[in-house]
């Protein structure tokens, strides 16, 4: 495929959602191959490994799928003391990884200023680019923590359907309603590099919504796109079955491995700059080859686990995740060797999108 036929490539909604339904093997071949040429044309053979840090498990959301939400009273919480993050962060660059990636519940106890602080300390220790994944927060936070040195923020909208996402994404009493397009609009105003993205499968998701999530991708110019299934956590009021948009079972996009590669790919056709995972839920619903296919279909990032093994289980976004014992060393380890295995080659540095214009 020639690049000017890369170029050419484009997707309409009815091709999204024709391609979402589509079973034949033989079609959805040409649609890997489609999405792995773009990817390698773009954004090239390296994959960049981004440290994940789990700073913290409190949240006070309640949010209708995630293990995390303040209403599960049977999980313990805990919020990393300062030096352990450090040391996380310390590990990265020792595995030469370009990126740390800081992630917890909407836990208000992480103050902005302690949370600068670390920013800070991390970028004088280590030189490391940091990526913050802390639910939403105020301008004024966002601007401190940038001027303090974060480089990325992730902010997931979850869905493109507005009254899917009040179903499932409660308001927080005491605070100001307000998007997350119009916040991950305002992270990009501020200089970050903005992340954004979707589960697929959601209960009441239709192919359409799914379609115009992959189209609102691409309409905010993201820098990283993340994509993962569906996972239920039984302690949520979707893993209960308590909340079902009534929709009809045909038009039900199906929280399956092959939907999310689908949304994988078709998401690297609409957006091939940017940056995208092949996250940790799909190796938890494939054990033994799930990241490669993400990789083989579209993605360039893997998130390997920074956080100490005594918290890896309490940071329960859903059960039975991938690779939840394993040091952080061993993962290390692994990924590489699978990344190796099918002929990709380890990123150096940070990582950060490469725009055309940059060239």
């Amino acid at each position: 495929m020639t690049n000017e036929t890369l170029e050419k490539y484009d997707l309409d909604h009815a091709s999204i959602v024709a391609w979402l339904r589509e079973e034949d093997p033989a079609r959805l071949a040409e649609l890997w191959a489609r999405a792995d040429a773009v990817r390698k044309a773009h954004v090239g053979d390296a994959v960049h490994l981004r440290g994940l840090i789990e700073i913290s498990n409190h949240c006070a959301r309640e949010c209708g799928y995630c293990g995390l939400r303040a209403g599960n009273r049977d999980l313990e919480r805990y919020r990393m003391p300062e030096d352990e993050i450090i040391a996380c962060a310390h590990d990265a660059k020792t595995y030469q990884y370009g990126t740390v990636v800081l992630q917890s519940g909407e836990d208000y106890g992480i103050t902005a200023e302690w949370m600068a602080s670390v920013i800070r300390r991390i970028k004088t220790e280590t030189g490391l680019a940091v990526t913050l994944s802390l639910g939403e927060r105020t301008d004024e936070e966002l601007a401190l923590w940038r001027e303090a040195g974060a480089n990325r923020y992730l902010l997931r909208f979850e869905t493109s359907d507005p009254d899917l996402y009040r179903l499932i994404h409660p308001p927080l009493k005491g605070r100001p309603e307000r998007s997350r397009i119009e916040m991950l609009r305002a992270l990009q105003s501020l200089g970050y590099e903005a992340g954004s993205g979707v589960m697929v499968g959601i209960p009441g998701q239709t192919y359409e919504t799914l379609a115009r999530d992959i189209e609102t991708f691409r309409g905010l110019d993201l820098d990283m796109i993340g994509i993962g299934p569906y996972i239920s956590h039984p302690a949520t009021p979707l893993g209960e079955g308590a909340w079902r948009r009534p929709i009809d079972e045909h038009d039900q996009a199906p929280n399956t491995e092959l939907m999310t590669y689908k949304a994988v790919a078709l998401t690297r056709l609409a957006c091939p700059e940017a940056n995208i995972p092949s996250t940790t839920a799909l190796a938890t619903i494939n054990t033994a080859q799930g990241r490669e296919l993400g990789l083989m279909r579209g993605a360039n990032i893997v998130m390997p686990n920074l956080t100490p093994v005594k918290y890896r289980a309490l940071y329960e976004i859903y059960p039975a995740k991938a690779c939840i014992n394993e040091t952080s060393g061993e993962c290390r380890t692994c990924l590489t060797a699978r990344i190796r295995s099918i002929g990709r080659e380890i990123g150096q540095g940070p990582g950060e999108r490469k725009r055309r214009s940059d060239a």
